[in-house]
C-alpha cells in the first residue's frame, strides 16, 4: 500500500494531482489508514499510470474517464470503439495544428510587412493591418509574400 505522497513521488507528480483525479472520479484510494491517510494499491498505481499516459497523448479528463470505463469492461467493447476515440482525438489535434499554422502564417505576414525600424509607430504597417478591414489585411499579406518588408509611409 502506498500513501498519497509515496504514490505521487513514484509517478513524479504532486499529491494535489492525485486529489484532483480523485475529485473528478478518475482515481480513488482503496482505503484509508486509521489516521485518515489515503492508501493506494498497486492496481491504483497502475490506474494512475494509465491516466497519466492518456493525459500525455492529449486526452481530456472526460475522455480518460471513458477510456477507464472501457478498460474495466473490455469484454463489452470492441477495438473499433477505442480506435474511434483515438481517431477522433487525432482529427481534433490535426485541426488544431492547422489552426495554429494559420495563426503562425498570419503573424509571420504581419512581421514581414514591418521594417521594425526606430521610426514612430504612427504609420506602422502591423498596426495599420490590424486596424483595417479583412480585405486590406489579405492584400497586405499577399504583398508581404512578394518581398515587400518595409512599413508604408
Amino acid at each position: 500500500m502506498y500513501r498519497i505522497g509515496e504514490l505521487a513521488s513514484q509517478c513524479d507528480i504532486k499529491a494535489d494531482t492525485l486529489r484532483f483525479y480523485e475529485k473528478h472520479g478518475l482515481l480513488a484510494p482503496s482505503s484509508r489508514s486509521g489516521s485518515g491517510y489515503r492508501l493506494y494499491t498497486k492496481d491504483d498505481a497502475s490506474r494512475l499510470r494509465f491516466i497519466l499516459r492518456a493525459k500525455a497523448v492529449g486526452f481530456t479528463l472526460n475522455e480518460i474517464s471513458e477510456l477507464l470505463s472501457i478498460e474495466l469492461d473490455k469484454a463489452n467493447w470492441a477495438c473499433a470503439d477505442v480506435k474511434g476515440m483515438v481517431d477522433n482525438k487525432l482529427e481534433q489535434v490535426t485541426a488544431k495544428i492547422a489552426e495554429l499554422t494559420q495563426f503562425a502564417n498570419s503573424l509571420q505576414s504581419l512581421s514581414n510587412a514591418c521594417c521594425g525600424g526606430p521610426d514612430s509607430a504612427e504609420h506602422c504597417s502591423i498596426l495599420e493591418a490590424l486596424e483595417s478591414e479583412d480585405k486590406q489585411l489579405s492584400a497586405k499579406n499577399e504583398t508581404s509574400h512578394k518581398g515587400h518588408h518595409h512599413a508604408v509611409k
